[in-house]
């Protein structure tokens, strides 16, 4: 993709593998993902036939139905698969976005949002939820449980960032260096401290760590959803206005400065940007690892590293990636459920390791 002369929001032109449209692989990517949505909600232990469930869907939007709907599949489309889906969509969308970001912000194709503690801070905030919850704040009703460990979750994401913002922030300047040292000084400082509660955890304690820290959208229902979709959202809009910015970032900070881009309030802005997409995602389905890593690469060498395309694109291809991994972990052992962070990990890590051995992982595609 070539770019229009002296323009701080496209990227230099560059003699490379060929690629992708990018306005056609966006175009590619939204077709798939509302088609394996659409079966995604038919999918499972009961099958619903597509004509039932776009009828359920007009339905729940006021747009109509058939009223002969079976009430059986109108509760588990409503109940419990479309939010399901609607989960995986923001939360593979947010955690894309979030890796593509951090990896244009720091100029690092290795960097993602687990890098500098968020990730981590959630899960330890989780974890003590959990283990010391019942001792700081007393039994509570089975139902407010959940809620407690997701704004717990919520919570740990946005004061890690926030810490590790400050150590690398002097005299109104951000060092990016500093700040991804001191997210790798979290992040080992978060693991002894989540060893230690998980071992003195009881069964109990032990069963919903281990299922949390996997990552899981079993059970996932309309109230959390709602709370944290609008935070996502608000997160992918806000690294989407800076995508020039990010462009511009990939020359280096005193180039994207005299390119008239305000480096200072670019950084700020993503940071917390990324903080509130990867804290709310973590809170709804626990740690999802290898979405924010590999998808940014994908597209690079499909469509161009141009965070203009990059940004949707990745929100795009991380639905459609954690819609297919969240269709393999509810059906692989059936009844049984394998936790979604598992998987990702599983297809993410010898992929990733695939494209270091091809050495077709270099920052500019």
């Amino acid at each position: 993709m070539t770019a229009a002369d002296g323009d701080a929001g496209a990227m230099p032109a560059r003699r490379g593998p060929r690629r992708l449209p990018a306005k056609q692989g966006l175009i590619a990517l939204g077709a798939s993902m509302l088609v394996l949505a659409l079966l995604s909600i038919g999918w499972g232990a009961v099958s619903v036939p597509l004509g039932e469930i776009l009828s359920i869907l007009a339905s729940t939007l006021g747009l109509g139905g058939d009223s002969d709907v079976s009430i059986q599949h109108q509760a588990i489309v409503t109940a419990i698969r479309l939010p399901r889906v609607i989960a995986c969509l923001a939360i593979g969308a947010a955690l894309a976005v979030a890796g593509a970001a951090m990896q244009g912000l720091f100029r690092n194709p290795l960097a993602d949002p687990g890098l500098v503690g968020v990730s981590n801070g959630a899960a330890l905030a989780a974890v003590v939820a959990i283990v010391l919850g019942p001792a700081l704040i007393g039994d509570l009703p089975a139902e407010l449980r959940p809620y407690i460990t997701a704004l717990a979750a919520f919570g740990g994401g946005i004061v890690a960032t926030w810490l590790v913002y400050r150590i690398g922030t002097r005299g109104g300047q951000t060092d990016v260096a500093t700040m991804l040292l001191a997210g790798i000084a979290l992040n080992a400082i978060g693991g002894a401290a989540m060893g230690g509660l998980v071992f003195i955890s009881d069964d109990q304690q032990l069963r919903d760590l281990t299922f949390w820290m996997m990552g899981s959208l079993a059970g996932i229902t309309w109230t959390p959803l709602l709370i944290c979709l609008p935070l996502i959202l608000l997160a992918i809009g806000a690294i989407l206005f800076y995508a020039k910015a990010l462009n511009a970032l990939l020359l280096g900070e005193a180039e994207a400065f005299h390119l008239g881009i305000p480096v200072e309030r670019a950084k700020t802005v993503l940071i917390a940007a990324v903080a509130l997409a990867v804290g709310a995602a973590v809170a709804i389905s626990g740690i999802i690892g290898f979405v924010g890593l590999v998808v940014p690469h994908i597209l690079r060498l499909v469509i161009g590293p141009d965070h203009r395309w990059l940004i949707p694109g990745s929100a795009l291809l991380g639905a459609v990636l954690l819609l297919l991994a969240d269709n393999l972990a509810r059906t692989v052992v059936v009844p049984a459920e394998v936790p979604i962070g598992v998987v990702t990990s599983l297809v993410g890590g010898p992929f990733f390791l695939w494209l270091l051995l091809r050495r077709r992982i270099g920052f500019g595609g």
